[in-house]
């Protein structure tokens, strides 16, 4: 069965040259102009992927992705005509996957589509089931990470970062590794996810950047976790 892309854009110019690109591409595409209809599609036929814009008529794209969150880890590509350094992160944070920014080539946006899904279906579990570092627990069947009896509640992407991170506890992992491992080796957009994903991850782990009980900063070359905190 083809890949289902939910396109959220309100402006036809933009979503039917796009929705019938996506569809000559192999996949099953619906287009919506709303916030509302984004969330009722989603939740009728859910998609294996969403493009969201950020401006819609009825309300911020943020806010579909922070409900889309709540409930689901499909992969969103955020649309926008804002490309502020500030807008980018606070999509990153959210939970978004990648981020463009109009005007964009259809070609780039559904190769990086391709990759994102290639990277969601081919992940493999890797490392032991169970791997406890101090008072930190992966559970990788399960997906979960609990810290001193409390579960995290973690975005997909900071689930994968810190599981290939504990991954080789003790050792430098460098930045290529983190991007080919956890985004993918056909990663278009700029390393600086990383960089706001290792952040985030910090703040939920109670880690402080300065005095790492976990992440430590390798300059130039990437990140070590910690063996033992």
């Amino acid at each position: 069965m083809p890949a289902r892309i939910l396109l959220v854009e309100d402006e036809p110019s933009i979503a039917e040259p796009f929705t019938a690109a996506l569809r000559r591409a192999g996949y099953e595409a619906q287009a919506v102009g709303t916030a509302a209809d984004a969330m009722r599609a989603a939740r009728d036929r859910p998609p294996d992927l969403v493009v969201l814009d950020l401006m819609l008529p009825d309300g911020d794209g943020r806010d579909v992705c922070r409900e889309l969150r709540r409930t689901s880890d499909v992969p969103i590509v955020m649309l926008t005509a804002r490309g502020s350094e500030l807008d980018r992160v606070v999509g990153l944070e959210l939970g978004a996957d990648d981020y463009v920014v109009k005007p964009f080539s259809s070609a780039e946006v559904v190769a990086r589509i391709r990759a994102i899904l290639r990277r969601a279906g081919g992940r493999r579990e890797t490392g032991p089931p169970r791997q406890r570092i101090d008072g930190l627990v992966i559970d990788r069947r399960a997906r979960r990470a609990v810290l001193d009896g409390t579960e995290l509640a973690l975005t997909r992407k900071e689930y994968d970062l810190l599981e290939r991170l504990a991954r080789d506890a003790g050792h430098v992992v460098p930045r290529g590794d983190l991007m080919a491992d956890v985004w993918d080796v056909n990663w278009f957009g700029s390393t600086k996810t990383l960089d706001v994903h290792v952040a985030a991850l910090r703040r939920k782990l109670g880690d402080d950047a300065d005095a790492p009980r976990w992440i430590e900063t390798v300059r130039g070359v990437g990140y070590r976790f910690r063996s033992g905190g």
